[in-house]
């Protein structure tokens, strides 16, 4: 695999992350629309979709073809909901930071990856990785 394929092998499993993310996102809209928390769900969501486009882009760059949806990744989204529904809104916004903190993880080890160009790795320091750890905070903050 060249170098190419392999950079835009790791884009694509962190583009799975945010599609996963947008659609998690958008069931826990739903369970908190009595909360002063959905505009933030709201917005947190929004960013995972720029972010989602952010990686497209680098990928159509490279000459690769994006993922549509989120794979295995999508099974977050049924959990989130599933926590909130057995064990309430405070558990909900539990696995939802989790799931940030694990985003972040993934973006981290792009980072560390001797494949990934400059270009790649200063797209995920400038535009991707701040609105992860802006997410931590608004959630540990609600």
């Amino acid at each position: 695999m060249n170098t190419t394929e392999h950079t835009n092998g790791i884009l694509d499993s962190l583009l799975r992350g945010e599609l996963s993310a947008i659609e998690t996102y958008g069931h826990a809209i739903h369970k908190f629309t009595e909360s002063p928390l959905h505009s933030v769900l709201w917005e947190i969501r929004r960013e995972h979709i720029n972010s989602a486009q952010i990686l497209r882009d680098l990928m159509h760059q490279r000459g690769g073809e994006p993922s549509t949806s989120s794979g295995s990744w999508g099974s977050l989204a049924g959990t989130v909901e599933t926590v909130a529904a057995w064990f309430g809104l405070d558990f909900a916004l539990a696995a939802l930071q989790q799931g940030e903190k694990h985003g972040i993880r993934e973006y981290h080890e792009a980072l560390l990856d001797h494949n990934v160009g400059h270009v790649v790795k200063d797209a995920i320091r400038d535009q991707l990785l701040p609105p992860l750890h802006r997410h931590v905070e608004l959630l540990a903050h609600s």
